[in-house]
């Protein structure tokens, strides 16, 4: 049956509850039990509502008791000026949630690196989840030192010639300001025939960012699915993050039914919170 955006919204409460639902649901691998909760690390990259407008996406997080968000173009607009910005991350920030960070943002040219600079400042953001061109590393260098920003660098797995994976990252990454480091997208590590716990601890105190999500293929025509009913060990993860003490986010993206997304939404943040409660 097709939800429409109003009940969506008003049905997103109901995932609040979800975590100790699916945690007696046997969808939880309890061999792989994570050692501390976690849950309040949990946020949502908004381009998981690419379909929706930004007061939908707030409605959503305070549904879904999510208090951090990464939000994409599409619902803080990169060629805004500096007051439009502002006012958008105000009204985030003024319904009691944290606006820690923007993108993903490509950067291909020298202009769209000072761009995304001067659109991050003026959201008063910590860190911005980019893909600079590597001839751009310098320059992104200069303005992680000029403005305090990180720079989580994301991978894209199969087909990405830039950073298809974590450790492409941290090579090029090696030598610069420690304030550059990743954004770990699990499902594109996976589809490239990665282990998404061993890569965590790859990046180290260099993982700044994670995209949260579950892959039903560990091959290049992986495809999203609801967390917790993929081939990830989502368990074994968390409790790798909790052993090498990550303190950042995990942005749960979600980029099955764009446009009618709540019950994979719901699952996903029931199981993904149940998960990170276990003790």
């Amino acid at each position: 049956m097709d939800i429409s955006r109003k009940s969506f919204i008003q049905l997103l409460g109901a995932s609040v509850a979800g975590g100790p639902f699916l945690a007696n649901s046997g969808l939880t691998r309890q061999s792989s039990r994570p050692v501390a909760d976690l849950s309040a690390h949990l946020g949502l990259a908004s381009y998981t509502l690419l379909s929706f407008s930004l007061d939908e996406v707030i409605d959503t997080l305070k549904k879904l008791d999510i208090k951090h968000v990464a939000l994409k173009s599409m619902h803080l607009p990169l060629e805004s000026s500096d007051d439009e910005i502002m006012k958008l991350a105000e009204k985030v920030r003024s319904n009691g949630l944290n606006l820690y960070g923007v993108g993903v943002i490509y950067m291909k040219t020298a202009d769209e690196v000072d761009n995304a600079f001067r659109y991050a400042k003026a959201a008063g953001v910590k860190t911005i989840i980019g893909v600079p061109n590597h001839e751009l590393l310098p320059q992104t260098n200069d303005l992680v030192k000029k403005y305090n920003i990180k720079m989580a660098i994301h991978n894209h797995g199969p087909g990405d010639e830039m950073y298809p994976s974590p450790e492409t990252i941290m090579k090029k990454i090696v030598n610069l300001d420690s304030r550059i480091g990743v954004c770990l997208d699990i499902g594109h590590a996976v589809r490239i025939g990665l282990d998404a716990s061993t890569e965590a601890r790859r990046c180290g105190n260099r993982l700044y960012d994670i995209h949260l999500k579950d892959v039903n293929v560990a091959a290049a025509e992986g495809g999203s699915v609801e967390i917790g009913r993929g081939i990830i060990d989502i368990p074994a993860f968390i409790k790798t993050l909790s052993k090498i003490k990550y303190q950042g986010v995990m942005g749960l993206e979600y980029e099955k039914d764009g446009e009618d997304p709540f019950m994979g939404l719901a699952e996903s943040v029931g199981y993904s919170r149940a998960v990170m409660q276990m003790t």
